[in-house]
C-alpha cells in the first residue's frame, strides 16, 4: 500500500538577522513525512529543531521554500489563517507541559475544543474519555499544581489529541521527567498516537526515545537527512 504524504518540506530556508549578520538556520531542507508515521528529529543544540517546529506549526514562515501539511500550503496562508489551521490540525506536547495553571485538568483538555467552538456535550464526553485513557479520569477537577510532572504530561497528551488533529508535534516530551516516569509517558504517547492513526514528529536528544520511531531525521548544517537507527543507538 502506498503511503500518503502528510508533510512535505521543500527546499526550506530560514535565516535571522543577528546584529549586522545573517544567521542561516535551515538551508534548503527537504523531507517528506507520511501519514501515521512517528518520526524523531535529532540535532545538536541550536541546529534548528525548534525553528523547524515553528515553521511546521505556522508560528513562523520560511525565508524561502514551502511547507505543505495535509495538502495545505502554509506559506500561502496569512497569519490569521495559519493560526486557525494550527488550532484545527496540530496537537502540541512540550517539555514543560504548558498547562494553564488557572484552569482545571478538564478545562485544560477542553481548551482546543473551546478554541474551535467544538466544546459540545459530545466533545466534553470525548475529553473525559481521553482523561480516562491516560489514567486521570478522576482528576478532572484538580488544578495542574496538584499533579506530578508525569501526570501533567498525561494531561498534555490528552489535550494534544482531543481535537483529533492529523499531526502531533512533541518537543522533548520526556525531557523534564525522571527516567522511569519518562518511559511510562513515552509508552502512553506512542500507544495513543498510533492507535488514533496520528502522525507525530518528536524532537529528542535521547537514543532510547529515538528507538521508538519509524524513521529518524537529523538536522546538520541546515540540511535534513535520514539517519539509520544503528547510527543512533550505542
Amino acid at each position: 500500500m502506498t503511503q500518503s504524504a502528510l508533510i512535505e518540506i521543500n527546499n526550506v530556508c530560514k535565516s535571522f538577522r543577528e546584529g549586522g549578520h545573517e544567521r542561516i538556520v535551515l538551508n534548503h531542507a527537504t523531507a517528506t513525512i507520511y501519514q501515521g508515521e512517528t518520526v524523531v528529529l535529532l540535532g545538536r543544540s541550536g541546529s534548528g529543531k525548534s525553528t523547524l517546529l515553528n515553521l511546521l506549526s505556522g508560528i513562523d514562515a520560511p525565508t524561502e521554500g514551502s511547507i505543505s501539511i495535509a495538502g495545505v500550503q502554509l506559506h500561502a496562508l496569512n497569519e490569521r489563517d495559519r493560526t486557525l489551521f494550527r488550532r484545527r490540525s496540530i496537537g502540541f506536547i512540550f517539555q514543560f507541559f504548558n498547562l494553564i495553571p488557572t484552569l482545571t485538568v478538564a478545562e485544560n483538555v477542553l481548551l482546543p475544543l473551546e478554541l474551535n467552538n467544538a466544546a459540545s456535550p459530545a466533545g466534553r464526553a470525548h475529553a473525559q474519555r481521553l482523561l480516562e485513557q491516560v489514567g486521570l479520569g478522576d482528576r478532572g477537577a484538580a488544578f495542574p499544581d496538584k499533579l506530578s510532572g508525569g501526570e501533567q504530561q498525561r494531561v498534555a497528551i490528552a489535550r494534544a489529541l482531543v481535537h483529533d488533529p492529523p499531526l502531533v508535534l512533541a518537543d522533548e516530551p520526556t525531557g523534564n521527567l525522571d527516567a522511569a516516569t519518562g518511559e511510562q509517558v513515552l509508552e502512553l504517547l506512542d500507544q495513543m498516537t498510533r492507535r488514533n492513526g496520528k502522525t507525530m514528529l518528536m524532537v529528542t536528544h535521547a537514543a532510547d526515545v529515538a528507538a521508538r520511531a519509524d524513521r529518524i531525521l537529523r538536522i546538520e548544517e541546515g540540511h535534513l537527512r535520514e539517519q539509520a537507527l544503528s547510527e543512533v543507538l550505542p
